[in-house]
């Protein structure tokens, strides 16, 4: 049923973009990211776990070995548009609004959710795609707050980006607003690496 779902949209999406006006990034000089320096193996968020007893199929791991993104203008294109898509088609709610609880990962399927919500659904539709899923990581990030929030690390081999459901902008890592934490390892997506200097966990994430 997801799949349908999402297929539809991408289709949509695709068939829109022309709509948006979206004009992909030059890939040298400051538009070119770095890579993420991650860490130890870290704490899996609880959303996550929950996430995968929910979609089992969907977090079964492989040995398919790690593979980024080739970032070609038209890569960058594609990854934007459906950025770009996901955020104006999804409505943000709290998960404590639309579910009851204070955190839950789940696909936005009744065009409702939270920020990793989104970014589910921008890795699903970016697989769906042909973009490798090892090049997709959900990550957690703190905002200047300390509110966690989550969102979608692409790894290419032109450094690493970020789509968030704050901005319609496919940003440099370096460029995000954001306090790394952690994020899905690139080898096995049910393990996660903290990103950066050892910093307090946000309890959940939201926005």
């Amino acid at each position: 049923m997801f799949g349908i779902i999402t297929k539809a949209a991408l289709a949509i999406a695709l068939a829109a973009a022309v709509f948006f006006a979206i004009e992909a990034p030059g890939i040298a000089g400051s538009d070119v990211a770095t890579f993420v320096s991650v860490g130890a193996d870290t704490s899996v968020p609880y959303g996550w776990v929950e996430f995968c007893a929910r979609y089992r199929g969907e977090c079964e791991d492989d040995d398919r070995a790690v593979q980024p993104i080739e970032l070609t203008p038209a890569a960058m294109r594609k990854i934007q548009r459906i950025n770009a898509w996901v955020n104006k088609n999804i409505v943000a709610v709290s998960d404590q609004d639309h579910w009851g609880v204070v955190d839950q990962w789940d696909y936005p399927t009744d065009g409702k959710g939270d920020c990793e919500d989104f970014a589910l659904l921008k890795r699903r539709m970016l697989i769906e795609e042909g973009f490798p899923r090892q090049a997709l990581l959900m990550t957690v990030v703190k905002e200047s707050n300390g509110d966690g929030h989550a969102i979608l690390t692409i790894k290419t081999n032109r450094g690493e980006f970020v789509l968030d459901n704050l901005s319609n902008e496919v940003k440099p890592w370096t460029k995000a607003p954001y306090r790394f934490v952690k994020r899905q390892s690139e080898t096995n997506q049910n393990v996660w690496v903290s990103i950066g200097a050892p910093t307090s966990e946000p309890l959940y994430v939201s926005k």
